[in-house]
């Protein structure tokens, strides 16, 4: 019998003498290729990989100088553009992995990443094989990282939305072929079946049924031995890790009743059941690839967000048009959009006018007017003007990348509830293989001929296929629809927590507001500064501003006035150094001696010289918001650094339940704090600099795009479309997938809860087991396909 490398598990060639010693055994390997990757990893002190794994580890090819040379490429910086993005001091990337299996590939994986000084953190999704990687790149270049990767046998390459489509394809066609194999033996077993049954070689001679015993057995073992061999491998590499995964019974169930048929013919006696585990087998592989192909459907709308973006860009040099490879665009860029193209990549709108689709971004499907100093987003579509784009963002920056960036970390990682159910179906599996011996040994003593197909019956009705898809087809569904429809998910818990929510605050400016200021009126408190000094010197202080309000005074035609030594003060305002004096903006009780209901104070050298009074609009949305909220028993609160009086107007216009003014970010935590305590789930919507601290304190956080960098970078949900409906919208899905979930588990439970017991009384014959198992997986995951819908 050829020996298996004890890596890879495939046939060791005669001749070839590489061994690895591995717990004092000397193991022998296929290839040198191997006995390196063996070697590395047994010497890094990560032997327990061999122990844990549950599939082969792929044969390994050793890197020649070529290969060597490209991956030195991946450290170019413009190359990295494309798939590279910065994350403060650290680079980010999103790498495909080839040969990844189980769950010990991605231990192995994380660990000799981790290994490496720079990396900073791994994370590896098994079931998309994908790795997403932060390095430090002054301690490690991306090209280091992705050899350590192929010198223990992963080839790995940045991802691409077109490799991954790829490589479902190559899935795709390996299901196919397998299906194609089953298939046809199972329609030439069949007939010879049937015509026994029937009678049709009835008054032959017994050695011309046996003949046909044999031939049914010789078109059955393709079947067995290729298209049902996923299964039995899954199977024994499970139990090697100590596992119990789902191949289990299955496994036992083809491969029992093969053996069993076997023997019958080979001994010539008993009954044999050719046909029945050839069709057994079809159906099985049948509901495996309509299962994959409703998986692939749940999550493509993710990956065709990759393909949004187009080939080609117009740059313009001067008053010369070029068109070049749109990723060789680089920041600052000016290039011409004609109408009915696709924008490329993230600018500026430096000259034109037009509308724009962002329909893939936002969800609102009606066009958006674009003009001068207006920003448009990669992968949207211009309508009908021409316009002038000056480049502001490339790469992994765009916008669009980004959202595919957090949509993939929200995806890896594992709600809680996944976490239980994965081991309620190990523990499932445990307790089958149990009440299936008990089956057997009952059966045997009452009628021996008909035990073990009922055993087998047991064993496959019963395998928990559906109680694992349960849930990570309705959370993959659920966030592609919220992602169409303009609702970034960047945390894995917002599903769950959503429908738990029994109080939402809401901050005023930029949030219940539409944020766009206009000064009203301005109170001169100081008569030795003129009205236009006092503009120039508020509007050169906000300048250095991202609140809202200081929109209002940017739009002020002054002069231009240079301020020193400028600081921002969060909650408070801005201050800075003029002419030797200390000046600020901002809260009119900032330096505690002025009481006013203004919306900002300038302050000299700490005297109040003037009041502002701002006029902002308050969203559309908000009225309707507020009253779907209440009416499903959620209150409403306020919490905002605004002092004057526009914060208790807005609060009644509203009908809000409680409002809070004048609170710095610090209050605003202590006021969720103080809710959290009472045993409330607080949900915190805003868009500022100052909502950041309450974000971390919110069980859920929702920050509106529109507003400040580092509030949508610690939010857990963000509104691409900025629009509050968007919060009936994710309330709404996340109460129907919990609906859902609840729903497949119901579906699942009761499934196996009634089919066993018919099982165990033999009332259920294995054809119907396979197809009841099947199909208890399809309505599962078609249940979840509903989400796609909303």
């Amino acid at each position: 019998m050829a020996k298996s490398c004890f890596h890879c598990l495939e046939a060791v060639p005669s001749g070839f003498q590489g061994e690895v010693v591995f717990e004092g055994i000397a193991n022998p390997v296929c290839c040198t290729g191997c006995q390196a990757v063996a070697e590395t990893i047994l010497a890094q002190g990560m032997s327990d990989y061999y122990k844990f794994r549950t599939e082969s580890s792929g044969k390994v090819e050793e890197l020649v100088p070529e290969q060597l040379k490209e991956l030195l490429s991946y450290d170019n910086k413009d190359i990295q553009k494309d798939f590279v993005a910065e994350q403060g001091n650290l680079k980010e990337v999103l790498l495909s992995v080839e040969g990844i299996s189980c769950a010990a590939c991605a231990w192995l994986i994380e660990k000799q990443l981790l290994a490496i000084p720079g990396i900073k953190r791994v994370d590896v999704n098994t079931s998309t094989h994908r790795a997403m990687i932060l390095w430090q790149d002054e301690t490690t270049k991306l090209s280091e990282i992705i050899a350590a990767l192929m010198q223990i046998g992963y080839k790995t390459y940045p991802f691409q939305a077109d490799e991954e489509a790829a490589q479902k394809q190559a899935a795709a066609k390996a299901y196919m072929r397998r299906l194609g194999v089953a298939g046809l033996m199972t329609m030439q077993v069949m007939m010879f079946a049937f015509a026994m049954y029937f009678g049709m070689f009835s008054g032959m001679e017994e050695g011309f049924e046996q003949y046909f015993r044999w031939i049914s057995l010789i078109l059955a073992s393709p079947v067995i031995l290729y298209s049902a061999l996923p299964f039995l491998t899954n199977a024994v590499k499970g139990l090697k890790s100590r596992q119990l995964n789902m191949d289990l019974p299955v496994s036992l169930a083809i491969f029992g009743a093969y053996g069993a048929s076997c023997y019958a013919t080979v001994m010539s006696v008993g009954e044999v059941y050719f046909e029945s585990i050839c069709m057994f087998t079809f159906l099985l592989l049948l509901g495996k690839y309509l299962e994959f192909r409703a998986r692939m459907k749940a999550s493509e709308f993710t990956a065709n967000l990759q393909k949004l973006l187009p080939l080609t860009a117009r740059r313009l040099s001067g008053t010369t048009e070029e068109v070049i490879a749109a990723k060789s665009l680089t920041l600052n860029d000016l290039i011409l959009v004609k109408p009915g193209e696709t924008i490329p990549a993230d600018g500026i709108v430096v000259d034109g006018t037009s509308t724009v689709d962002e329909s893939m971004m936002t969800g609102e499907h009606l066009p958006i007017k674009k003009f001068t100093n207006h920003q448009v987003y990669a992968g949207t579509l211009n309508h009908d003007g021409v316009i002038t784009l000056k480049i502001n963002k490339v790469g992994q920056n765009t916008l669009l990348n980004q959202i595919i960036k957090l949509q993939h970390n929200a995806l890896m990682k594992r709600p809680k509830i996944v976490e239980v159910t994965d081991k309620v179906a190990q523990w499932f599996v445990a307790c089958l293989l149990i009440f299936a011996s008990i089956t057997a040994i009952g059966w045997y003593h009452v009628e021996p001929e008909h035990a073990f197909w009922i055993t087998i019956a047991v064993l496959v009705a019963t395998c928990p296929c559906a109680l694992s898809l349960a849930i990570p087809t309705a959370l993959t569904c659920a966030v592609a629809t919220l992602t169409r429809k303009g609702i970034l998910i960047k945390e894995a818990h917002v599903l769950e927590t959503a429908p738990k929510v029994s109080r939402y605050a809401f901050d005023k400016t930029g949030t219940l507001t539409e944020g766009r200021f206009t000064i009203s009126n301005v109170t001169v408190l100081d008569e030795q500064y003129a009205e236009s000094m006092i503009l120039a010197l508020a509007s050169a202080l906000e300048r250095y501003s991202e609140h809202p309000i200081a929109k209002a005074f940017a739009d002020e035609k002054v002069s231009f006035l240079e301020i020193n030594k400028a600081k921002v003060s969060t909650g408070l305002g801005v201050s800075g150094q003029f002419e030797g004096k200390h000046i600020a903006i901002g809260k009119p009780s900032w330096f505690g001696s002025h009481a006013s209901f203004a919306q900002a104070t300038l302050f000299v050298d700490k005297r109040p010289i003037a009041d502002f009074y701002l006029q902002d609009k308050v969203r559309t949305s908000a009225p309707e918001v507020v009253e779907y909220l209440q009416s499903h028993q959620l209150t409403c609160h306020m919490l905002t650094g605004d002092s004057s009086k526009a914060a208790s107007d807005l609060s009644n216009e509203l009908g809000l339940d409680s409002y809070k003014q004048a609170c710095a970010p610090k209050d605003k935590q202590n006021e969720v704090e103080h809710w959290s305590d009472k045993g409330h789930i607080v949900a915190m919507v805003g868009d500022g600099v100052n909502d950041s601290p309450v974000f971390n304190s919110a069980h859920l956080s929702i920050a509106m795009e529109t507003g400040a960098d580092i509030s949508k970078n610690t939010a857990d949900v963000v509104l691409l479309n900025s629009d509050l409906n968007s919060l009936k919208t994710l309330q709404s899905v996340a109460i129907k997938t919990k609906q859902i979930i609840k729903q497949n588990l119901t579906i699942s439970l009761l499934y196996n809860g009634s089919i066993l017991p018919l099982a165990a009384l033999g009332l259920v014959p294995p054809w119907l087991a396979v197809i009841g198992m099947s199909a208890s997986s399809i309505v599962v995951i078609t249940n979840s396909l509903r989400l796609l819908k909303l």
